[in-house]
């Protein structure tokens, strides 16, 4: 964690967020069956970005009955924004869909495997735990230790550790990562992957011009000039990106073995 000058404070995850964006796993993102491996894991990380999403508006804002006012309505303002647009936003041909739903729905169009995350809502639906979901699912990848690490910040109960691991370990490192991918469908067949490309085009969008400068703004108004809320909230932050690169080695193992078992 940095001081400038100003007294604004930056939390320092430049050397992390280089791991994640000049990760090997893109280079080898050249064809259908590499990006469904992709798919078939990062759906879980779409969908627990949902649980950050959800805990930190909760943490923001009431969401019980009876309703009292929080006390900072510009971070109440900021998070609602944010959730009415992954909660809701505009699907492709009309409509509205959260981006999971989105996800899901590039996933069946471009003819990824789905049983894996449809079976651990329906278990999720069934009272089970997030672990014994995990546990029951067939996609390894490192698909457990990544949902484990944000389960575990969305629960803790400390709202800048969970700003802090939205913001950096999310709505920073997606726009410098999805375009990358985005460019590896230039080639592909754009009926089957349109979606998809919707998909990516929207996050870059949201997150890059609104997404990240209002997390990062939450982050800022709730360490405030505290050195230890800092401290944590960069730590946090260091874990979430830790994990996103664990799991992006595990998706890369994937690809990998899936190609030699077939000879490539």
């Amino acid at each position: 964690m940095r001081t400038e000058n100003s007294g604004v404070r930056e939390i320092n995850v430049a050397d992390l967020m280089k791991r994640v964006v000049e990760h090997p796993l893109y280079n080898h993102l050249t064809d259908e069956a590499s990006l469904h491996i992709l798919m078939k894991a990062h759906v879980f990380a779409v969908w627990d970005f949902q649980c950050l999403l959800k805990a930190l508006q909760r943490s923001l804002t009431c969401t019980e009955v009876p309703w009292l006012p929080t006390g900072d309505p510009e971070a109440r303002r900021l998070i609602n924004e944010i959730v009415l647009d992954e909660e809701s936003d505009v699907a492709p041909l009309g409509g509205y869909l959260s981006h999971f739903e989105l996800y899901l729905k590039a996933m069946r169009d471009c003819g990824a495997d789905t049983a894996p995350i449809e079976a651990f809502l329906s278990d999720l639906r069934d009272g089970l735990s997030t672990d014994k979901a995990l546990a029951r699912t067939s996609v390894r990848c490192g698909v457990a230790a990544f949902v484990k690490t944000t389960m575990d910040i969305a629960r803790c109960n400390e709202v800048h550790r969970i700003a802090a691991a939205f913001t950096y370990g999310r709505e920073e490192a997606i726009p410098m990562m999805f375009p990358q991918i985005v460019e590896r469908l230039a080639g592909v067949s754009p009926e089957r992957w349109s979606t998809f490309l919707y998909y990516l085009r929207r996050h870059i969008t949201h997150d890059a011009e609104k997404h990240g400068p209002a997390s990062r703004a939450i982050v800022a108004r709730l360490c405030g000039t505290d050195d230890r809320l800092w401290a944590e909230a960069e730590e946090t932050a260091r874990a979430a990106l830790q994990a996103r690169i664990g799991l992006w080695d595990g998706v890369l193992d994937s690809i990998i073995s899936y190609r030699c078992g077939k000879g490539g």
